[in-house]
């Protein structure tokens, strides 16, 4: 497989180097899920690498580190340490995380855009190559700009290898060329095919799963566009002119939460900053009226999560920023308020939001301000993130900034099943496999994403590696320096996925098949590791 732009020459060192971090004064890894495991912090040293984007594309590392501003320009010089020691912090533990990579993942591939994004989805279709030796497969993002520079909904082609034209593995890794396998190709392996304007950047995007070809977004007017892209060309117009294909009405402040409903083919969710969910059906569009208004609005809960910087907190990039350009040297607070359908049964949903409430709606219901279910306190604080399963008609995951992720089953909501420990900092994103009924993933603002498998609760362990995670964490991606704003499955390949984050970096990797096939991690040396 290829691993791509990890170090001065795009390859992962696979040796420790002069001068490399002191692994113990951050972090140490675990032999059993190959990722990052915090230690007590010691004091990080002086330097560390910044990564730059140059005009032909490469990455240049440095010695140095570089802090975005916050909005608020008041800040006290303590905060503005705290901010510093957490980039080196971030410095040290990349640095580690690359040099191991040729290890712990099958793919890693690395792409710097433009502006940041705030949201992506894989999608469900992928071509085969002539040769076999590799794939085309479509990725779906928006931007965020700043200083009056325009916005688009964006469709990028991603070139991968095929992960069955060879048997790949580490004794066919190719520092030189940094990849695995005999893979190679002149041509971009990260191509933006599409670029439809957009009015102010893309909260969220998600595509119908019936057709893919009809986009929803989440506006910051609080409007949801619905885009054909068939009807749009590749480049945008002169004019740069947004012309959704359907505008769907209903909400008076933006927001994050947007889901189609996987039954009913038309049907959307949205969520919002102003406290309501809105319930629309495309079908009901009609030439000449492209504004829809909801079906239905639900007002079941007292708060839905600001999308506003928490002032109490002050958060800067991490070292390896900017790739590319900055949000107006702002925050970029991707604060979710979450909804989700049920996977089959096309008229329940769920809803959570800053309120600690964890509501199970029936559309059926006349009643719009009463949810069928409600958990009070579902966490201990404001909840971001929802998910059913896809597989199980009665599992569903929430998220919060508790940190925690709860385990429930819908027959029974007077108490939540599992209690899932192991991020540093608040959920932002959860996401179920489409292939594997009790693996799901998680990502954190503690810049770290998390693969889960519930069928290992409660398996035995030794003391060590308890200390490393509950059982049930399967794998630990460590790759972003920055906070993630979205991650999502391949629906095509299996263990294949694709995450975001703030610093404009977006990757796709897929942790080593021996760590999600085999029951005894990998068999690779220690003194091998960092």
């Amino acid at each position: 497989m290829h691993m791509h732009n990890l170090n001065e020459r795009g390859a992962p060192d696979r040796m420790t180097p002069p001068g490399a971090p002191e692994i113990s004064s951050v972090c140490r890894w675990s032999a059993k899920r190959r990722t990052l495991r915090r230690d007590k912090v010691q004091q990080p040293r002086n330097s560390g690498d910044y990564c730059r984007k140059t005009t032909t594309g490469e990455r240049h590392y440095g010695n140095g580190w570089r802090c975005r501003r916050a909005r608020n320009s008041g800040m006290s010089l303590s905060s503005h340490s705290v901010g510093l020691e957490l980039a080196k912090i971030a410095n040290e533990e990349y640095k580690i995380w690359k040099k191991n990579s040729p290890f712990l993942y099958d793919l890693v591939f690395t792409h710097a855009l433009e502006w940041p994004t705030l949201t992506t989805q894989w999608f469900p279709d992928q071509e085969m190559s002539s040769d076999k030796s590799h794939t085309t497969q479509r990725i779906l993002i928006g931007t965020h700009t700043s200083d009056n520079e325009p916005n688009y909904l964006q469709i990028v082609n991603v070139r991968l290898p095929n992960p069955n034209s060879e048997e790949l593995g580490l004794d066919k890794f190719d520092e030189q060329s940094g990849e695995i396998g005999s893979y190679s190709d002149t041509q971009p392996r990260f191509k933006i095919i599409q670029s439809i304007p957009h009015v102010g950047e893309v909260n969220r995007a998600r595509y119908m799963p019936q057709n893919p070809d009809l986009i929803a977004t989440k506006t910051i007017t609080g409007d949801v566009y619905v885009f054909d892209r068939t009807k749009h060309p590749s480049d945008p117009p002169k004019d740069n002119v947004c012309k959704p294909d359907m505008t769907l009405r209903g909400h008076s402040k933006e927001g994050f939460g947007l889901d189609w409903n996987p039954i009913k083919s038309g049907e959307v969710l949205s969520a919002s900053e102003d406290e309501t969910i809105c319930h629309w059906d495309i079908n009901s569009y009609t030439k000449g009226n492209s504004v829809i208004e909801p079906y239905r609005v639900y007002k079941g809960h007292s708060s839905i999560v600001s999308v506003e910087p928490h002032k109490s907190r002050y958060i800067v990039d991490t070292p390896l920023i900017p790739f590319g350009k900055l949000a107006a040297h702002q925050i970029i607070r991707v604060d979710p308020q979450d909804v989700s359908w049920h996977s089959s049964n096309g008229h329940l949903f769920a809803s959570v939001s800053d309120d600690k409430q964890l509501l199970i709606w029936d559309t059926r219901n006349p009643d719009t301000a009463k949810a069928s279910q409600v958990v009070t306190e579902a966490h201990n604080g404001e909840i971001n993130t929802v998910a059913f399963s896809p597989q199980s008609e009665f599992l569903l995951v929430t998220g919060g900034a508790d940190q925690n992720i709860n385990l429930w089953d819908n027959r029974n909501l007077s108490n939540k099943l599992h209690c899932l420990q192991s991020h540093q900092d608040e959920l932002i994103s959860l996401a179920w496999s489409p292939f594997h009924p009790t693996v799901f993933c998680s990502a954190s603002f503690d810049r770290r994403i998390n693969i889960w498998d519930l069928s290992k609760i409660g398996e035995e362990q030794t003391p060590d590696d308890a200390e490393d995670g509950p059982p049930e964490l399967l794998f630990v991606h460590g790759g972003h320096t920055s906070r993630p704003t979205d991650v999502s499955w391949s629906p095509t390949t299996p263990w294949h996925l694709v995450s975001a984050a703030e610093d404009n970096v977006i990757q796709l990797w897929s942790p080593n098949s021996t760590i999600t096939k085999g029951p005894n991690g990998i068999s690779i040396p220690l003194d091998e590791l960092e």
